[in-house]
């Protein structure tokens, strides 16, 4: 970025004496451009990896993951200590019903990931898995880890 110098050039190549050169009046937005493009990859890489923070130990299994889609995915978590997640945001069990209501109101679908620790009890699993459908979300899915077992007899 800078002011360069315009040469004129008009009698065929020869330069007339006594003429100054004109300063440039244009900016150069090249590097502009550069740093913008630099900027734009770096948000495009790290943005997914924002959307989820509550750490859980997930289980393993054999399925494939599910495609991306446009709309931010809304996610429930269920802690190793019972806990229950909306996003990032802890939640009373007595208020999730309530919370997802709300929620599924403003929101295009009905699609909800649960992730529960693999610690927790199938029991506690299935009782969020009852609010999240009484709270109007009827498409979950279960988060789970690749590599797990395949069932299959080749292990795993």
């Amino acid at each position: 970025m800078g002011a360069g110098v315009i040469q004129s050039d008009k009698g065929g190549g020869r330069r007339r004496r006594g003429r100054k050169a004109r300063p440039m009046a244009e900016i150069n937005v090249t590097p502009f451009v550069d740093v913008m493009l630099v900027l734009l990859i770096i948000f495009m890489v790290a943005a997914p990896l924002l959307t989820v923070g509550v750490p859980v130990e997930l289980p393993k299994t054999a399925a494939t993951p599910l495609p991306d889609e446009q709309e931010q995915p809304l996610t429930v978590t269920l802690t190793a200590d019972g806990k229950v997640v909306i996003q990032e945001t802890e939640t009373p069990r007595d208020q999730l019903v309530p919370k997802l209501r709300a929620i599924a109101a403003e929101r295009a679908n009905d699609k909800i990931f649960l992730r529960a620790d693999g610690a927790i009890a199938y029991s506690d699993v299935i009782q969020v898995m009852g609010a999240l459908n009484a709270g109007g979300f009827r498409n979950i899915g279960l988060v789970t880890d690749s590599g797990g077992p395949t069932l299959d007899g080749r292990g795993g």
